[in-house]
């Protein structure tokens, strides 16, 4: 009897010792994190808030450095960008928000403190998600809750924008991450994809870069690096094939004639 009592109250401590309520885990990619450590980043910060003061542009492009490469010039030709952005949206008072390897959570603190202040542009390009499957190595599922707070702070701020959402774009830089990238742009396109949201279009880039599922690495400079990487970053000429697939899209949005 005295050993069954020993056992119940022993029972007891373990249950009490149990949280009623596991705490939610934080999810860093759906929350502001600055990167104001890098003098760099606080540079170009404070200029772009500057720009966007000066120019109220009817365009904005969000992104890591695969949208900050269009403020490059070559040469060589595979890194020349600044033409196609030229080309493309050079009269439509645009302004390039890319900033190298932001992931989403920056991304998000940029968003929340002044990016995208007193402005109110017509179109946002939104190229986010790239570095979020690098050194920091949030999955599907988080990078998906990263986007999605981008697009609430955008809607909350922007009411009256239309905004392109464009999938991560394919790469080569590990097993896990070309999946992660599918898995990603799959549930996009299942959540944006099909007129859902009336203020956001998907558009999956896949098969610019990776046509009928083989991957180009021709339209990706990083091989011509030295040393080389893995393909992640594209080419002018890679980029000009995304700015004219995505051209039809962002001109409805925008009121304007189709550039080519």
């Amino acid at each position: 009897m005295k050993r069954m009592l020993r056992l119940a109250l022993a029972g007891l401590l373990l249950m009490g010792a149990a949280p009623a309520h596991e705490r939610p885990r934080t999810v860093l990619a759906a929350v502001p994190i600055a990167r104001t450590d890098l003098p760099w980043w606080r540079t170009r910060h404070a200029e772009k808030l500057a720009e966007l003061k000066q120019k109220h542009p009817e365009l904005i492009f969000l992104g890591d450095s695969i949208t900050q490469n269009w403020e490059k010039h070559g040469p060589p030709a595979w890194r020349d960008f600044v033409p196609v952005w030229q080309r493309f949206y050079g009269d439509r008072n645009a302004v390039n928000l890319g900033f190298i390897g932001d992931t989403t959570a920056s991304l998000l603190w940029r968003i929340e403190n002044g990016e995208v202040a007193g402005i109110a542009p017509k179109a946002a390009v939104v190229l986010i998600g790239a570095n979020n499957l690098g050194r920091v190595h949030w999955g599907t599922e988080d990078t998906l809750a990263g986007i999605d707070a981008i697009l609430r702070e955008l809607r909350k701020r922007l009411p009256e924008t239309k905004v392109l959402l464009i999938g991560i774009l394919p790469s080569e830089r590990s097993a896990w991450a070309s999946e992660t990238t599918v898995a990603v742009n799959r549930a996009l396109a299942a959540k944006y994809g099909k007129g859902q949201d009336p203020h956001v279009t998907f558009f999956d880039p896949t098969p610019i870069f990776a046509p009928a599922g083989r991957f180009d690495r021709a339209l990706f400079y990083d091989p011509l690096l030295t040393p080389p990487d893995p393909p992640l970053h594209p080419t002018a000429d890679g980029m000009a094939r995304l700015a004219a697939a995505i051209e039809p899209t962002l001109a409805g949005m925008l009121g304007d004639k189709p550039h080519h």
